[in-house]
């Protein structure tokens, strides 16, 4: 007797909710996903901006090809000259604030976390960080304890000590940042929040306090790195320039590789103190390394970061009079669609999955929906996702 890909998946996968999508993919191309069936799926989530330049893109193929020929794991992390490494770590440099000239790889978001947090405190000599309310980091315990939703970890407990947590945009609380502060943790645009945008003047206070105090200010652009937001980073958007920078997801092109980003000054701090302070050995796997090289090269010289707000705003305009939506917030091709509560929100994603589209809800904000599809979506395509939108709505209306 034959038994499903479903029945294993629900058998042998360590399940993460009672409720799993249960889509069976077999194969993805642009903004489309196709189940065994030839049923297609339009992509609005891209794997949580994961796949920026929508799936099996060709040039990322090619460069997975030729490097997985030459070779694969060769060494623990920073020991061997190995060119997708040091080749992919010029090129971000090179697409940085010049003070950025140290780049740490990794294999995720939250290890860029761990790695950024370690760094910091072993730089300032410090132990106190700073995080905000509905953050989200990542899921490891360093990443988990900088996460600001109680309900969230509370299982988990006891996480690390000395971490506090500040609301966004408000400025009577940067006081609380000290001289005895290490760091202070913060996503350019809050996404598992709701898509929650800080102001300018925050933002920029923020980044005087740091200064003042000599904590370090890490920005996570793991979701809203590359793109995403219109700008190259998020951070661009708010005329500062963090300590450390955080990347991950579209940095890999569909690959799995998280990093990093200092001066060297700070970086150097690895090194001390003690030797070996922080150690990875499938951090920038040179295959991922490779991936990420041509996906970045793309995203930064193709021209594409100029078209996204106008693609955002094709969205808007598409679905703002829809009377279920009360509001849609975002940055770019980062958008949360406001639709009342959480029932409508889980309606609407099953709903759309039958309809064909890939939707996904906010871990701390229950009451909206996604929309951050591939950047390379065209017009024609926002028009077909905005139409499914509007067709899953009607239906749980």
């Amino acid at each position: 007797m034959n038994i499903s890909h479903r029945e294993l998946f629900l058998n042998y996968i360590g399940q993460t909710s009672e409720s799993p999508y249960l889509v069976e993919v077999e194969r993805a191309k642009g903004v489309y996903m196709y189940g065994p069936d030839g049923k297609k799926y339009f992509d609005l989530i891209s794997g949580v901006s994961v796949s920026s330049l929508g799936h099996c893109n060709e040039k990322v193929i090619k460069a997975v090809q030729e490097q997985v020929e030459k070779y694969m794991h060769l060494m623990v992390y920073g020991e061997f000259v190995q060119s997708p490494q040091v080749e992919l770590a010029e090129y971000l440099c090179g697409m940085l604030p010049k003070k950025f000239d140290n780049v740490y790889f990794v294999n995720s978001g939250s290890e860029a976390i761990e790695g950024a947090t370690k760094l910091a405190k072993r730089y300032t000599r410090r132990r106190k960080m700073f995080s905000f309310v509905n953050a989200y980091h990542g899921s490891t315990q360093g990443a988990l304890s900088l996460c600001g939703n109680e309900d969230f970890k509370r299982s988990f407990r006891p996480l690390l000590p000395d971490v506090y947590h500040l609301e966004l945009n408000n400025f009577d609380q940067l006081s609380q940042i000290d001289e005895d502060t290490a760091c202070v943790v913060l996503e350019s645009i809050q996404a598992e929040g709701g898509v929650m945008v800080p102001t300018v003047e925050y933002m920029q206070q923020l980044r005087s306090v740091c200064t003042e105090k000599g904590a370090l200010l890490i920005l996570d652009e793991i979701q809203t790195g590359f793109g995403r937001t219109g700008k190259m980073f998020g951070f661009m958007h708010f005329g500062i320039e963090p300590d450390i920078i955080c990347f991950a997801k579209a940095l890999g092109a569909g690959m799995p590789i998280g990093a990093f980003v200092s001066s060297r000054k700070i970086m150097s701090s690895f090194m001390t103190d003690p030797v070996l302070g922080h150690i990875t050995t499938f951090g920038g796997h040179p295959v991922s390394a490779a991936a990420a090289l041509a996906g970045v090269k793309i995203i930064n010289e193709s021209g594409i970061v100029d078209t996204i707000q106008a693609k955002a705003d094709r969205f808007i305009s598409n679905l703002k009079s829809h009377p279920m939506i009360s509001e849609i917030r975002g940055k770019g091709l980062l958008l949360a669609v406001e639709i009342g509560s959480f029932d409508n929100v889980l309606k609407f994603i099953k709903r759309a999955i039958a309809n064909g589209l890939i939707s996904d809800w906010f871990i701390f904000h229950d009451t909206a929906f996604r929309i951050a599809p591939p950047l390379v979506i065209t017009d024609e395509e926002i028009d077909e996702a905005s139409a499914l939108i509007i067709k899953t709505l009607n239906e749980i209306a």
